[in-house]
Parts: C-alpha cells; sequence; structure tokens
C-alpha cells in the first residue's frame, strides 16, 4: 500500500536559520517551500526532503539522508570546494586517503550537516 505513493527524508536540526545556510549555501538547495515548522528542498526524480527544527537534532547514529550520484569523486570534489568535509571510517572496504567506501561496484561516502546529522552520497552500478 505505501508504496504507491512518494517518500521523502526529514531531517531534524537544533536551529533551523544555520542548517538552511548549510544546506542552501554549502550543499545548493533552494527552498520549495518555507514555513516555520520547516522547509521543503526539492531534489531530482520529484523527491524532496523536510528540514525542521527538533531538540533531538543530531542523536541519529547512521544515515540520515542519501543521494545517488553518477561521479562520487567530481561531487566530493565540488562539495568539498563549498566547504564540506568527508568523514572517515575505519571499517572494511573504507579508503581513508579518499574518505570512499567501496563494496563491490557500490561506492559511498558521508558528510555532517551543523547538527551532526550524517548524509550520504552514493554511487550506485549501472544495474541498479
Amino acid at each position: 500500500m505505501l508504496s504507491d505513493f512518494p517518500i521523502h527524508s526529514t531531517i531534524a536540526v537544533k536551529d533551523l536559520g544555520r542548517a538552511r545556510a548549510f544546506y542552501e549555501e554549502k550543499l545548493g538547495f533552494k527552498p520549495a517551500s518555507v514555513a516555520p515548522q520547516g522547509v521543503f528542498y526539492n531534489c531530482g526524480g520529484g523527491t524532496r526532503f523536510f528540514v525542521y527544527p527538533s531538540a533531538t537534532a543530531g542523536t541519529n547514529q547512521s544515515t540520515y539522508a542519501g543521494w545517488a550520484v553518477s561521479d562520487i569523486a567530481a561531487v566530493m570534489q565540488m562539495l568539498e570546494s563549498r566547504g564540506v568535509s568527508f568523514e572517515s571510517y575505519d571499517m572494511p572496504g573504507f579508503d581513508k586517503a579518499t574518505r570512499i567506501a567501496t563494496f563491490g561496484t557500490l561506492r559511498a561516502a558521508w558528510f555532517k550537516d551543523p547538527d551532526g546529522n550524517i548524509l550520504g552520497i552514493v554511487q550506485l552500478p549501472a544495474t541498479i
């Protein structure tokens, strides 16, 4: 039943103004809808995510949201030029020099927003 409906991610933040500066200035998103309860941002393929203020922001220890990209190294370079820092992890398949994890033909990298929410980019194989 729910598979018939669109899905969107929701990202809790402590300071909506600070989060907006990050998502808009560093990541390049433009607000699609702004309200005191939060901001919607549109993404590719008709998808979107919602950033909203919450006292529990930054408590999630796993990836909050992720974007599929065609060239992970190029996207990382562009984001780094805007001041985004990528995380380093101690796990199988992770290259600390490039900060890219490789799992077969899938490649992934992670960064955090100002509240510590973990966000990711992933380069999927052409067959997915």
